[in-house]
């Protein structure tokens, strides 16, 4: 049996780790879509998009290795976890078919995540709440992407809407998933540390329906929701997505570049 070591906060550590993982899945996800996107400055969009979820994984998952106490750098925990081990949410490592179910994905987190990173403003973790300040600014960039992206289509011709509405109705069982009440996170809110994201759930349902009228689209009524990213059970999706992201670090270990 191991302990951990003296004064750490296995919760913060653990929620930190989510926060880097959701990021990074993502990061991967639209990285495999550069060079498929329908146009050039799609293409440009969505890397640049990838580079900030690339940026804020690196950041919070070194800082989980500070707070776990092992030192554990970025890049050890990027590519050197099973992938029972990882905590993203399951909407992050979904398949992306389309150009509208990936702009579906978009539309659910960059709202979601500009919701949290500017309640992780308050945060009564210093490093947190310096971070969230940051991440909440670059969000906003995804949020009005996607959005002018969900109207487009769905205003567009009626094989964008229905290509768009068949996009939405795919993604938004997983969406459930990231306001599934969390023990550990109640306890980090209660803290002042973290943010619960049941507290955040009404006003995203009302930006999102307010995207979606703009759209003319209708806000789907899934009839299930996905679970179990957060405890490390993921979908047949993840591990061709984990084996393509860290092939070349397997294949050329110790390399620097």
């Amino acid at each position: 049996m191991t302990s951990e070591p003296t004064g750490v906060d296995t919760d913060l550590t653990e929620y930190v780790l989510r926060l880097g993982d959701d990021a990074l899945v993502l990061c991967q996800r639209l990285c495999g879509l550069v060079t498929r996107a329908p146009t050039i400055e799609e293409d440009l969009a969505l890397a640049n998009i990838a580079l900030d979820l690339l940026g804020h994984a690196r950041t919070l998952l070194a800082y989980s290795g500070t707070l776990d106490g092992t030192g554990r750098g970025e890049d050890e925990l990027a590519y050197h976890r099973t992938e029972r081990q990882f905590r993203s949410a399951l909407l992050m490592e979904l398949e992306p078919g389309d150009f509208a179910v990936t702009i579906a994905r978009q539309l659910v987190y960059a709202h979601y995540s500009r919701l949290m990173w500017t309640a992780l403003e308050k945060s009564s973790d210093d490093t947190l709440a310096a971070f969230g300040a940051r991440a909440a600014r670059e969000v906003e960039y995804h949020q009005m992407h996607a959005d002018q992206w969900t109207v487009r289509l769905g205003r567009g011709t009626a094989e964008s809407r229905r290509r768009m509405q068949a996009g939405l109705d795919l993604v938004w069982p997983y969406a459930a998933e990231l306001f599934e009440p969390d023990a550990l996170v109640d306890r980090l809110d209660a803290e002042g540390t973290a943010v619960a994201p049941a507290r955040l759930r009404e006003e995203w349902e009302r930006e999102v329906a307010a995207v979606l009228d703009d759209a003319r689209l209708t806000l789907p009524k899934p009839t299930w929701q996905a679970t179990g990213g957060r405890d490390g059970l993921h979908t047949e999706a993840f591990a061709p997505l984990l084996a393509e992201f860290r092939s070349v670090r397997l294949q050329y270990p110790g390399g620097t570049w």
